[in-house]
């Protein structure tokens, strides 16, 4: 399912904001329209929507605190580190160093992976400032390229914080699971399963995923 960081398991930094996606009433219309499926499940959902966190460099540090442990550690680590770095910025994290950060309960590899994140950052080897203007698998590219950031983390980057519209993480297994679940009875499926039943949402993949993320955690 969608990373734990993207779920009220890990709280918002102080300064972050939630938005809505502009295309989310037309994508649900949309989806309603040609999927008998959607056409149930979205009124079920009712008016819970996906909420973007604007942030980039938070966006990518939260995938990491949340990596492969429960949503009540990774909130743990998440308020301990907030309270040594408030402001979450690259610099505040490499000022902080290894010891204060593994001091939030964060594992050896996981306090490298954030100082790695701040360092690309605050170096500029990364190019936040033209992701939006970017295509998908070229923001994947580039943030693939950061330690501890998969596939599927750049997936969740390009859900929660670029909000694009069109994005399949067929590596998530909350989306395979809800496809099974809703369109197949249960049983399992295959990533070439999941595809043709995603032809069907194109240009909503985003959207139509996170209503089956709904069906199986009503909480967004």
């Amino acid at each position: 399912m969608a990373a734990e960081q993207d779920k009220p398991g890990v709280e918002a930094g102080p300064q972050e904001e939630l938005s809505v996606p502009v295309y989310w009433a037309e994508a649900k219309a949309a989806l309603m329209g040609r999927d008998r499926i959607m056409a149930k499940l979205i009124p079920q959902i009712g008016d819970l929507h996906l909420r973007g966190h604007p942030d980039p460099f938070t966006t990518l540090a939260r995938s990491i605190v949340g990596q492969q442990v429960t949503p009540k550690a990774a909130d743990a680590a998440w308020t301990k580190l907030l309270a040594i770095c408030p402001k979450l910025s690259p610099s505040q994290v490499i000022k902080a160093g290894a010891v204060e950060l593994a001091g939030c309960g964060l594992s050896k590899r996981k306090t490298e992976y954030i100082l790695d994140l701040a360092d690309h950052f605050k170096a500029k080897r990364v190019h936040a400032d033209l992701w939006s203007q970017m295509d998908d698998e070229a923001v994947i590219a580039e943030l693939v390229q950061i330690r501890g950031i998969s596939r599927w983390t750049a997936e969740m980057f390009l859900i929660f914080n670029l909000l694009r519209p069109n994005v399949l993480p067929l590596d998530d297994p909350g989306l395979i699971q809800g496809i099974s679940q809703n369109y197949f009875s249960g049983e399992p499926v295959s990533r070439s399963d999941a595809r043709e039943v995603a032809a069907n949402w194109e240009p909503w993949r985003t959207v139509a995923t996170w209503y089956l993320w709904r069906s199986l955690d009503p909480l967004p």
